[in-house]
């Protein structure tokens, strides 16, 4: 295994949880390797004119060192210079962490430091589609020690929101509540997470979608009674018909699972997207997206009354399947 020293490690992409992890990953390693070592850590804004050779400069007490700068992107031109050059020459008893939040800004520096060979690269990816984070969380309850149904984890992220932290805490919460060796179920999942407003979003939309126009008004009421974000409700409408837009277009014969791939939905749920797509056709598809984003207007301050602007939706989307 090669040091760490000599090196410099760049952390590089938007999912904040995923690059804390890979710098924490880091550190261990680094301490790992030299005993009481000292790392010193700061931000992009803070790194002044002499600042970074002070930081790799190894003091009297402590011959190796490790350096972590995080928001790269904010390192003003003299750091960048100084940092390019030290990466020209780094010291071999210093082990150096930079992490990017991802985006356009400081990409001339990246780009230039990813051409060095002392440097080497960690990308930070956040899942795309519903489906992702459902994958996602079930890796991470077996990280935990147990294991999760698929059903179980595409209603958590539902419940809990594509937030990656809220999403892990969540993790954390139900093994910690099962028995050892029993999977995490969607039975456990509802009875801690069921109330969430995500998930009624879709209930929602899927009793709407299927043309169930008093079981859609009535959850509908329910959500409103309950403060459930206009919101939250509109986006679960949007994705549950895009899913069956992109079910429409996809090409024939695909199986299941290569459908799910393609559209971004988990494949236990290709047959109820089948099952829902036979009521409609292209025309109602595009009514219906069109009503959608109308209400979605409306609740974020285009109507004077969302509450209506949202039944309007539900009716909307409902008749207008074949």
């Amino acid at each position: 295994m090669s040091s760490v020293f000599g090196r410099i490690l760049l952390v590089t992409g938007s999912a904040e949880l995923l690059s804390d992890r890979a710098v924490k990953r880091a550190k261990a390693s680094i301490m790992a390797e030299a005993d009481d070592i000292e790392i010193a850590e700061t931000v992009g804004t803070a790194v002044g004119p002499g600042e970074l050779a002070a930081m790799t400069s190894p003091s009297l007490f402590c011959p190796q060192a490790g350096v972590v700068i995080t928001d790269l992107q904010d390192l003003g031109d003299a750091g960048q210079s100084e940092l390019l050059a030290y990466a020209q020459d780094p010291s071999s008893d210093v082990a150096v962490i930079l992490v990017h939040a991802g985006g356009n800004k400081g990409k001339g520096l990246l780009d230039k430091l990813r051409k060095l060979p002392v440097v080497s690269e960690v990308k930070v990816v956040a899942p795309k589609w519903e489906s992702e984070y459902a994958t996602w969380v079930r890796n991470e309850v077996r990280e935990l020690g147990a294991a999760m149904t698929e059903e179980a984890a595409l209603f958590l992220v539902r419940a809990v929101g594509q937030d990656l932290r809220a999403l892990a805490g969540a993790a954390d919460q139900l093994v910690a509540t099962i028995d050892r060796g029993s999977p995490v179920s969607i039975e456990i999942v509802r009875q801690y997470f069921g109330g969430r407003a995500e998930v009624k979003g879709f209930d929602i939309a899927d009793a709407a979608i299927e043309g169930h126009i008093p079981s859609a008004l009535e959850q509908l009421r329910w959500a409103e009674l309950n403060n459930v974000a206009a919101v939250l409700i509109t986006s679960a409408f949007a994705s549950g018909l895009r899913n069956l837009a992109r079910l429409s277009a996809a090409p024939r014969g695909l199986k299941d699972f290569d459908l799910a791939s393609m559209i971004g939905a988990p494949p236990f749920r290709i047959k109820a997207l089948r099952r829902q797509l036979s009521g409609w056709d292209e025309a109602g598809l595009a009514h219906a997206l069109e009503a959608v984003a109308i209400a979605d207007l409306g609740v974020k301050g285009g109507a004077a009354d969302p509450s209506y602007a949202l039944e309007r939706m539900v009716l909307d989307v409902a008749r207008s399947r074949r």
